[in-house]
């Protein structure tokens, strides 16, 4: 009996699964940029003691292919310990100090720099970025064959060949296939603060982060999920090789967790009955091979069953990020089965622990 419960909770798990492999075939690939660049851009980038890593950025910024005079960068400095020394580029570069009134600093950064924003789009990334050089050029087309307010675009990491950094590499592929699959599906939900972009209108006609900004995370998918209910049409995924954004990888298990819970801490708070279902079955799914796991330990249920409810939840996960790391990266998958074998615990553990728990990031405890 209980091998049959579990074996139908993980049958259940692969139904989702099976749609967001469906619906990101549904999004096509488009890398046009053909037409003659228009769009006025404010790239927002909040920042808290990243002296070492927005250089890496302005450099890439300062090698897209775009007029300079179409696109500023508005760094956000959030109480940096040392100040960060601009230097001379090109285009149009500024840091202004944030403005905190609420239990987030990255939305206070966000809202901080609108007061300075004299263009009609926005995009935000981070201070640890990697911006491709046709980025801009590939959301001004888009932006002008389309009716469109909000575009959510990829980010990838740029891994060494540790277990830690493609286990977070296989992570990312997974969300990021969740949330083009979820698109593909009409069922958007998430999208990645590192790589999204909107209408300063849109953002004022949503009234920013009201109604979240106790949350200290989701400066991103809180402000999708409320431009999806209000313009469902006018929010797209633009699923581009030219605008896949790179960032860093982190170093230790210890940061990872913490930058886990505080992504998984913002589920509850889902506008989006869709998002918050998904998040509920993957944790059932994940706890399924956990318990299947501990009672094969004890022989209430056979080895051979664990081995097929594993493999029937990996072979779906594995479709999943299969599409996913091809569209993202030119690395081949590593430590897949690894990674497979370990999630499920890291996944219900970091799901627990943001219920009850605290977490430190960049040297604050929330």
């Amino acid at each position: 009996m209980i091998t049959i419960v579990l074996f139908l909770v993980v049958l259940i798990y692969t139904v989702p699964i099976g749609l967001l492999i469906y619906g990101f075939t549904k999004i096509n690939t488009i890398d046009y940029i053909g037409l003659n660049p228009k769009t006025k851009f404010t790239i927002i980038v909040p920042f808290r003691n990243e002296n070492e890593n927005l250089p890496f950025l302005l450099d890439s910024l300062s090698k897209l292919n775009y007029p300079v005079e179409l696109f500023k960068v508005l760094l956000v400095d959030d109480e940096s310990e040392e100040k960060f020394q601009l230097l001379d580029f090109d285009f149009q570069v500024s840091v202004i100090t944030n403005n905190r009134n609420s239990n987030s600093p990255k939305k206070d950064a966000i809202t901080t720099a609108m007061h300075y924003v004299n263009s009609k789009w926005v995009i935000t990334t981070d201070a640890d970025c990697i911006v491709p050089e046709n980025w801009l050029l590939t959301l001004d087309n888009y932006i002008q064959l389309h009716d469109v307010s909000m575009i959510a675009s990829a980010v990838t990491y740029d891994c060494n060949n540790s277990f830690l950094h493609h286990f977070q590499q296989l992570d990312l592929a997974s969300l990021q296939g969740a949330t083009i699959g979820s698109f593909g599906i009409n069922k958007g939900f998430m999208c990645n603060g590192a790589n999204f972009a909107y209408t300063k209108s849109l953002f004022t006609a949503l009234n920013g982060f009201d109604g979240n900004d106790k949350i200290a995370s989701g400066d991103d998918v809180f402000l999708l999920q409320k431009g999806i209910i209000k313009f469902p049409k006018n929010v797209h995924y633009l699923k581009s090789k030219n605008t896949i954004v790179t960032t860093k990888p982190l170093n230790c298990w210890k940061s990872l967790f913490y930058q886990r819970v505080r992504w998984a801490s913002k589920t509850s708070s889902y506008q989006s009955g869709f998002g918050k279902a998904l998040g509920l079955i993957v944790l059932a799914g994940n706890l399924a091979v956990i318990t299947a796991f501990g009672l094969s330990l004890i022989s209430l249920i056979m080895y051979k069953d664990l081995f097929f409810l594993f493999l029937l939840k990996f072979i779906l996960d594995s479709i999943l990020i299969y599409q996913s790391n091809t569209f993202l990266s030119q690395k081949s998958i590593r430590y897949l089965v690894l990674s497979s074998l370990f999630y499920p615990f890291f996944s219900v553990f970091v799901t627990l622990y943001s219920l009850i728990g605290k977490y430190e990031w960049k040297g604050r405890q929330f």
